[in-house]
């Protein structure tokens, strides 16, 4: 049915808060780029109107560390523009201080906590090789 595939990685060591914290973040940054991939508004029975969703599907996978960063060097590697959350953002509180302490780092050094891809089926899951259905 559809073409790309979306991924979403999370480091498995993880608090629940992260985890839905971090998954809310990547997928804005998915949107941000692909805004073709949202549909039209929802509307109920009563006329109430809703935002838009995504019309494809979105896969949540979990990693260790050492895969984590594997992930995150493929899809630089094959061009894949992601999302990337890092550690030290948990500390921040706004955009402008996340893309500071971002800006710090360098994928040889980066606390990888999450990762969010959009491409090609099979790239999207040569990427994630060693990731597994998150739980």
């Amino acid at each position: 049915m559809f073409d790309t595939k979306i991924a979403i990685v999370l480091r498995n060591n993880l608090a629940s808060w992260q985890k839905l914290n971090v998954t809310a973040f990547l997928m804005s940054g998915i949107a941000g780029q692909h805004p073709e991939m949202i549909g039209e508004a929802y509307k109920d029975r009563a006329g109430n109107l809703y935002n838009p969703l995504s019309i494809q599907p979105i896969i949540v996978l979990s990693a260790e560390d050492e895969t984590m960063s594997a992930i995150h060097r493929r899809s630089l590697e094959r061009g894949v523009t992601s999302s990337l959350f890092i550690e030290e953002m948990f500390a921040t509180g706004h955009d402008v201080a996340n893309r500071a302490v971002f800006a710090e780092y360098a994928p040889d050094d980066a606390k990888v906590v999450g990762i969010a891809i959009r491409a090609e089926k099979k790239i999207v899951d040569k990427i994630t090789k060693g990731a597994t259905m998150h739980q």
